[in-house]
């Protein structure tokens, strides 16, 4: 089904603010037929509700050749002991990691742990996370926000990797500004995850949506990266941008610093690809009782999936 601009963005924007609609997602969940119903939707994009489902798919995936890295979703936490509770979750997940040998990265939003309450309560949750991963043999990835917060989360990063250096976090090629963060970052050691950016963002802000701008940041964002020698994940699940990505940069992608990231339930067979090429590939799988932003989201970013979701439905 194609749709044009207009439609996709209005149905963009309904899915967002659905997504953000407390109200609606409590009378919803509360109806046992919708609940059922997008949980079943749900269960494309989200490993399930405890951790135990994530470490499974994690496992699962390695046995298809890829890479993990798993996040409890969740964000904008305002309340102290609600981060608190988040943090021990994060905690916990990295203990249960020893089973693996492989071991994924732990991602998460600096907000879910605290950042919001204080910097300081998300930089002490970050870096009891932050040890707890590197105790079980692995390193935590922190997410993207909208660009009110990207001051924050570069700050409390750079803090971060005074102590833990194999840290990585998460540029957006959507922001005008992730140039100069980019400039910034590339005298850390730690790995630069670079997606497009999903936020709701002002023109004067970020490049709008499917434009040829943003593509082309993309690209120039990544070719200093992969040029640099700088450990980079390209995150997309754009089939056209990954090919952009292979003409211009062609064997380099192939190094050991370079790996392609996709979530789960995004692109399995455009991943499944290019490990089948060389590539080091990553999946990301997220778990969690908090999904129905995360999922809706998913769907805002491509209102096609809604048919999709409609499919899954049938049993």
């Amino acid at each position: 089904m194609e749709l044009n601009d207009e439609v996709r963005s209005r149905a963009a924007n309904t899915l967002r603010t659905w997504a953000l609609d407390e109200d609606l997602k409590q009378q919803a969940l509360k109806i046992p037929a919708v609940a059922e119903a997008a949980k079943r939707i749900s269960a494309r994009y989200i490993a399930g509700e405890k951790a135990s489902a994530a470490v499974a798919l994690v496992a699962a995936n390695r046995g298809r050749g890829h890479l993990g890295s798993i996040e409890c979703v969740g964000e904008s936490v305002r309340d102290a002991d609600v981060a608190e509770r988040e943090t021990q979750e994060f905690l916990r997940l990295a203990g249960s990691l020893a089973q693996l040998d492989e071991k994924p990265t732990l991602s998460f939003d600096l907000s879910h742990v605290g950042s919001v309450v204080s910097p300081e309560t998300g930089l002490h949750s970050a870096r009891r996370i932050a040890k707890a991963a590197r105790d079980a043999g692995t390193s935590i990835m922190i997410s993207a926000e909208g660009s009110g917060r990207t001051d924050l989360v570069l700050d409390l990063y750079e803090a971060l990797s005074t102590e833990f250096p194999e840290t990585g976090v998460t540029l957006q090629a959507r922001l005008h500004r992730t140039p100069k963060d980019l400039s910034r970052l590339l005298s850390l050691p730690g790995p630069i995850r670079l997606v497009k950016g999903a936020f709701l963002e002002p023109l004067d802000v970020a490049y709008a949506r499917e434009s040829a701008e943003l593509t082309e940041a993309y690209l120039d964002l990544a070719a200093v990266l992969v040029e640099a020698q700088h450990r980079v994940n390209l995150a997309t699940h754009d089939a056209d941008l990954v090919a952009v990505l292979q003409a211009r940069l062609g064997e380099s992608l192939k190094q050991e610093h370079v790996e392609f990231e996709m979530l789960q339930g995004l692109g399995p067979e455009l991943l499944d690809r290019l490990r089948d090429e060389g590539h080091r590939t990553r999946e990301y799988v997220v778990y969690g009782p908090q999904w129905w932003l995360y999922v809706l989201n998913r769907m805002a970013e491509h209102p096609e999936r809604v048919l999709q979701a409609l499919a899954d439905l049938w049993p």
